[in-house]
């Protein structure tokens, strides 16, 4: 009877902690898709520091969704309108995410878009990401009106030949501040 009981609590002690793991990795590397014509815009590194979560822009792909435009060794197109001006490619551009184990998602940091060279400035919004199946789910919102974009999942073997594949797990934030 007394082996039943320590069997019983251990079960329920993993289905308790389970929901703990579930989704709460979401580091590593994830292609943009363009909202508008639906082709991969960049390649972000999801990253943890101090148990908060970051995302920093590593590949800039063109127009075609194809043709590499800009990466974290080559730093051409940088922003006017940011402290310093940074370049695009290296920009951290979510930061200070907590896990939120009770809605299994990264909540109560800030996301930037990141805004262009030509006029268009950047906008900064609370954040909230999560997975759902392979992909991420990445939300901007003012109060409770915010917009959806689904990342997909890149693998490291996916960059260009001779890309040399950045190992995140030592990024340190680097947070943009508007000029």
């Amino acid at each position: 009877m007394r082996k039943y009981s320590i069997l019983s609590t251990i079960i329920l002690l993993l289905l308790i902690a389970a929901p703990l793991f579930a989704e709460k990795d979401v580091t590593g590397f994830w292609k943009t898709i363009d909202d508008e014509t639906g082709l991969p815009k960049s390649v972000v590194a999801v990253y943890t520091h101090n148990d908060m979560l970051y995302g920093r822009v590593v590949l800039i792909y063109g127009d075609d969704g194809r043709t590499v435009e800009d990466h974290i060794y080559q730093q051409t197109k940088r922003s006017p309108y940011l402290k310093g001006n940074p370049p695009f490619a290296g920009l951290d551009i979510f930061w200070d995410l907590e896990y939120n184990s009770r809605k299994d998602e990264w909540t109560g940091g800030r996301i930037m878009d990141p805004g262009d060279d030509e006029g268009k400035e950047p906008k900064v919004y609370g954040a909230a990401i999560w997975k759902e199946g392979s992909d991420l789910i990445v939300r901007g919102k003012i109060a409770f009106l915010g917009r959806n974009q689904t990342w997909k999942t890149f693998s490291p073997g996916d960059f260009p030949a001779g890309f040399k594949v950045p190992d995140y797990r030592k990024f340190s934030p680097s947070i943009p501040e508007k000029e």
